[in-house]
């Protein structure tokens, strides 16, 4: 039986489109908003990426970590992300939903209890952003074991013979980042460079589902739809940012952004 996140992907292809892929903070800008914004961006993304609320980050760049600051602010843990997932998912049961966030989160409940709680509250995928292959080997095969796809990371300084191995090993998707940065940095390499390494990835094993993110924003995914996959992520969260500094509702304008972005991809 396919995964959900296999299923949207496949949908996508008959469709012609890649699928595309958004990125909030759980509890960002609280715990009702975040919910709410969930269930309205699920009209138009095809697969939801939820982060946990982290105060180091290693990959984050300004505008996530802005996202993350604002959560743990108001007391965000790690039981109300699972609330927040599990909430959605009552909601929407269909769409794919990806927890993202470091491994020391998982480290302090335990991977057994982590992924126990992931199953309980409808969560179909992990990334662990530092947890690399082949670290990752064996917490993948319990999340396989779990029916949760556990989501490999390759970037452009990703060796030839690494990048097979990791392809072999992964699951349901696998993430490249487009460029050597943080989330939200602007876009250093042209679209035809990142599409170029992309297809390079996508010959290895033309079976995976392979997305790209790190510097998807309006302006760029337009350049990028020939991918299976894209992920936006900073731009809903400075979208959140600038909400809160003009009073207006993230919620409703969050629902625009993405149905704008999916537009540029159809």
């Amino acid at each position: 039986m396919k995964s959900k996140i296999s299923l949207a992907f496949d949908n996508c292809k008959k469709e012609k489109r890649p699928a595309l892929i958004t990125y909030v903070v759980a509890g960002d800008n609280n715990k009702n908003n975040s919910i709410n914004i969930l269930k309205k961006i699920s009209k138009h993304a095809d697969i939801l990426e939820l982060g946990f609320p982290h105060n180091t980050p290693i990959a984050d760049g300004g505008q996530i970590q802005g996202s993350s600051h604002r959560a743990l602010k108001k007391g965000i843990k790690l039981k109300d992300v699972f609330q927040i997932a599990e909430n959605f998912k009552k909601f929407n049961a269909k769409k794919p939903l990806i927890l993202m966030g470091y491994y020391n989160i998982i480290y302090q409940i335990g991977e057994n209890a982590f992924l126990k709680n992931c199953r309980k509250s409808g969560v179909d995928g992990l990334i662990v952003v530092d947890l690399p292959y082949p670290e990752n080997k064996n917490f993948s095969k319990k999340c396989k074991k779990k029916s949760i796809s556990f989501i490999q990371l390759i970037s452009p300084t990703t060796s030839h013979q690494r990048m097979k191995q990791i392809l072999k090993d992964s699951h349901d998707m696998v993430y490249y980042i487009s460029m050597l940065s943080t989330t939200g940095g602007r876009l250093k390499v042209s679209p035809s460079k990142i599409l170029q390494n992309y297809r390079k990835i996508s010959r290895i094993n033309p079976k995976k589902n392979i997305v790209i993110g790190f510097g998807i924003t309006d302006r760029t995914i337009s350049a990028l739809k020939s991918a299976q996959g894209l992920v936006c992520g900073s731009l809903l969260c400075k979208t959140i940012t600038n909400c809160l500094k003009m009073g207006q509702n993230p919620v409703t304008k969050l629902d625009k952004v993405v149905y704008n972005l999916k537009n540029k991809i159809l």
